[in-house]
């Protein structure tokens, strides 16, 4: 009887898988709080312009990505464990003081009210909109703090409980996460910023974190140390190890950044990260925006939130396959799983090709017809995404898996912060030059939609053929 039980194999890694899932839902909602709200609540009441708006989500990126370059070491020196317990902590507290922005500037520059942010004008509407923009900032950047350390510590967990063969699968689960919460957000943000204000948004969402943390108290432990993991299932998650013992002696040496920018493996990762997670932080933060702008629907309207939960389905449901992708290509054509992920990765990034008719059609068909289109190449990404975390896997030991995470994370932030501070700012100088500005026969701000919706659709391809030629095949890096 005892060597049956021992025989059958228990699933707690998918319970760990669940737990990143959950984690990942709850960074994305904490995110897009302030998309959800800003062009209905949160723009007239400070008087804010887009450029504004592209700042703090821009320096946001930025900052993030800084973090992230830190964040992956902090995860690797502290631990899964307590590293990824204060990193959600870090950001739910970041989530939740956005609430007390209005508050703040209120007592700074000396309105009563809320009634007196709104209805102020000239000189004092400007210091309303210059105060309330720092408290944003300052609140953005402990967000982006502990949010910098999700993925490499959820990456790290993925290392920790999941063979390699399987790791694109569970990161495309997890990662999923990141479009559940895209999907929740709209579905419920907007009516409690409607029904409460939109403080209590930031407040109900960010709690959400803090509950996940004494969830995570109790459930993780190393696959070695679990007591929920017996004999059988830690003999499958250390099946890359019984393969080559003597290799992964080697690699539980840490990695110094120094070494770590040696490697052209890095810089592969970094690169096409880089390229495209701009990409994706630009609908996250700009498509409630957009749909206002060019159409008239605020985030609130029944039809607003239908678009953003439509768009968001479909990145949800498409992009689980593609973390079974590479799968395919290595059980079923007998691919190494390097060579099986690029290949699925060239596939995905054709995708992104739609948002050159995101634009047109709307025009033509309406606001449905972008949202299709968007919800394609967000769903594109996610399955990009998937792969391409799963690439350090693949090519680092685990033990410099957050910290290699941590530098392509820190990639991306840059890429993202050029493309929103850079779309804010486009977005204000096309609408003031009205019909001067023009582009592939779109005036004004439609035309600057164009022009970042142009640099969406080449951004994989751009990226994934600057991986292949850094790093043509595999190739595993040893730590010296």
């Amino acid at each position: 009887m005892n060597d049956v039980k021992k025989a059958v194999m228990t699933n707690w890694r998918w319970v760990m898988c669940a737990m990143l899932f959950f984690a990942t839902t709850v960074n994305y909602m904490d995110r897009q709080v302030l998309s959800l709200t800003f062009k209905e609540f949160i723009q007239p009441e400070f008087h804010w312009t887009d450029a504004d708006y592209g700042k703090i989500t821009g320096v946001f990126s930025i900052a993030y990505a800084i973090f992230c370059l830190f964040a992956g070491k902090f995860i690797d020196w502290m631990g899964t464990k307590k590293g990824y317990l204060i990193a959600i902590c870090v950001w739910s507290l970041g989530a939740v003081m956005h609430a007390g922005c209005g508050w703040v500037t209120e007592n700074i520059v000396g309105v009563a009210d809320k009634a007196a942010l709104l209805n102020a004008t000239g000189a004092l509407a400007a210091s309303i909109s210059m105060v309330s923009v720092w408290l944003f900032l300052a609140c953005r950047l402990i967000l982006g703090l502990g949010e910098a350390g999700n993925f490499p510590a959820a990456i790290k967990v993925t290392a920790e409980y999941f063979p390699k063969k399987d790791r694109a699968f569970a990161t495309a689960l997890f990662n999923a996460g990141a479009s559940v919460g895209a999907l929740a957000a709209p579905a419920t943000i907007p009516l409690l910023a409607k029904s409460l204000g939109w403080e209590w948004a930031f407040i109900i969402i960010g709690a959400l974190g803090f509950l996940w943390a004494g969830i995570w108290i109790f459930v993780y432990d190393k696959p070695e140390e679990s007591k929920h993991v017996n004999e059988a299932e830690l003999a499958y998650v250390h099946q890359d190890e019984a393969e080559a013992p003597k290799e992964e002696a080697k690699a539980e040496k840490q990695m110094s950044f120094a070494e770590a920018f040696k490697h052209k493996q890095t810089w592969s990762f970094a690169f096409g990260k880089f390229m495209t997670d701009g990409v994706w932080w630009f609908f996250l933060f700009w498509a409630p925006a957009y749909f206002q702008d060019q159409f008239g629907i605020k985030a609130s309207d029944p039809q607003g939130i239908a678009l953003i939960f439509t768009l968001y389905a479909i990145v949800t449901v498409v992009s689980l396959f593609g973390g079974y992708l590479p799968k395919i290509f290595v059980e079923k054509k007998g691919m190494e799983p390097y060579a099986g992920r690029m290949r699925a990765m060239l596939i995905f990034a054709f995708f992104p090709i739609f948002a050159l008719f995101a634009q047109p059609l709307g025009g033509i068909y309406g606001p449905w017809a972008v949202a299709i289109i968007i919800g394609i190449v967000g769903a594109a990404h996610q399955s990009w995404s998937a792969n391409i975390f799963s690439t350090t896997g693949d090519m680092f030991p685990k033990s410099a898996v957050a910290t290699i995470t941590g530098i392509g994370a820190m990639a991306g932030g840059i890429g993202s912060y050029l493309i929103n501070r850079g779309s804010g700012l486009l977005f204000t100088y096309a609408e003031k030059q009205g019909e001067l500005f023009a582009f592939f026969g779109f005036t004004g701000k439609p035309a600057a939609y164009m022009i970042v919706f142009c640099i969406c659709a080449v951004a994989y391809l751009i990226g994934w053929s600057v991986m292949k030629i850094l790093v043509p095949r595999y190739k595993p890096v040893e730590i010296k």
